[in-house]
């Protein structure tokens, strides 16, 4: 009978170490997305701030993409886009050219030239004849 009883305290310690091992992990499973939680406030915080100095600086406003396609919970101001450090306006109806920055221009240039219509990666190898391409 004392074999039964040692077999019986040798799975029950089993069992135990089983069920501490889960706590544990749970413990770690349920600070991570509160850690998370503080990373996406504080780069909320960081891009609010940004698109803040940018308006100070004389912008006209910005929103961010954010990863995935989602826009912002809270957009700082609908009517611009920050891209890089050039702003975009969106499109609306009667929007000129004009307001675009020069690179989106010549793009734009390049495309209106063009004899046939072009695909994306004609666009980014061409050159303008004051650059040694044609």
């Amino acid at each position: 009978m004392g074999s039964s009883i040692g077999e019986l305290e040798a799975r029950e310690a089993a069992a135990r170490a089983r069920v501490e091992a889960l706590e544990a992990e749970l413990a770690r499973l349920t600070a991570r997305p509160e850690d998370e939680r503080e990373a996406w406030s504080r780069l909320r915080i960081a891009r609010e701030t940004v698109a803040e100095v940018i308006m100070d600086l004389g912008g006209s406003g910005a929103t961010t993409p954010v990863a995935g396609g989602a826009e912002p919970e809270n957009p700082v101001h609908p009517g611009v886009r920050v891209v890089g450090a050039i702003t975009v306006p969106h499109w609306r109806q009667g929007l000129s050219a004009a307001v675009l920055p020069d690179v989106y221009r010549d793009i734009i240039e390049v495309l209106t030239d063009a004899a046939k219509p072009m695909q994306a990666k004609q666009i980014a190898v061409w050159r303008s004849p004051g650059q040694g391409g044609g």
